[in-house]
């Protein structure tokens, strides 16, 4: 009896392989023969599925971000939880951040593939920083477009730069928790609206609260 053939199992298992490979080779490094070896599909039917592998490359960054917007949904009400809990899903999923270093060398400041889409997203995040500002959980000094750009850039960098991380904060786990108390302190310093009480670790009393509840 012929195999019955699962298109969508295929196409996981050609994104799970291709993650891994434009993780570690960036695009223009990247084979799509390994990715066929590895995912156990023909080369052939990845260009059916993707067209071109600068196209298969855009999808696979497109769904792990969708993964990253699923886990850590944005929580602008509470930044210092929020960047802490994307510290910690860029170390379970070092690719992710990857692959945007490798989009940003691939393609600089030009426009990339499904930039619109892109822009709707970001425009989401930002506009519920804009809103916890108006609400005043979050203060008005900064764009809100500022605050997500530092917000991630501080969940990120960690994952981005290991090696720089090791060097000056250290590798073991208690240097790493350290890292993070401390970004999430750095984040609620920028966002603390004026006038709110602090407590020692540079948190308001409500989000040392919060963080304790959770």
């Amino acid at each position: 009896m012929a195999a019955v053939r699962d298109p969508e199992a295929t196409k996981a298992r050609i994104f799970a392989a291709a993650t891994a490979e434009f993780a570690a080779h960036g695009i223009a490094g990247a084979r799509v023969d390994r990715i066929a070896r590895e995912a156990k599909a023909n080369k052939q039917l990845i260009y059916a599925y993707f067209g071109d592998k600068a196209e298969l490359f855009s999808q696979v960054l497109q769904q792990a971000l969708l993964e990253l917007a699923s886990a850590v949904p944005v929580d602008a009400d509470d930044p210092d939880c929020y960047v802490d809990r994307l510290m910690a899903y860029h170390r379970a999923h070092p690719e992710l951040v990857r692959l945007l270093l490798w989009e940003g060398l691939e393609y600089g400041n030009g426009e990339i593939p499904h930039e619109a889409e892109r822009r709707d997203r970001y425009d989401a995040k930002a506009a519920a920083f804009a809103a916890a500002q108006e609400k005043g959980r979050v203060d008005k000094g900064l764009p809100p477009r500022h605050l997500l750009f530092m917000i991630s850039a501080l969940a990120g960098w960690a994952t981005a730069v290991p090696q720089f991380r090791r060097l000056l904060v250290g590798g073991t786990e208690d240097d790493l928790s350290g890292l993070r108390e401390s970004v999430r302190t750095a984040a609620a310093r920028i966002t603390r609206p004026v006038g709110d009480p602090v407590g020692e670790d540079g948190t308001t009393e409500e989000a040392g609260s919060v963080a304790a509840e959770g």
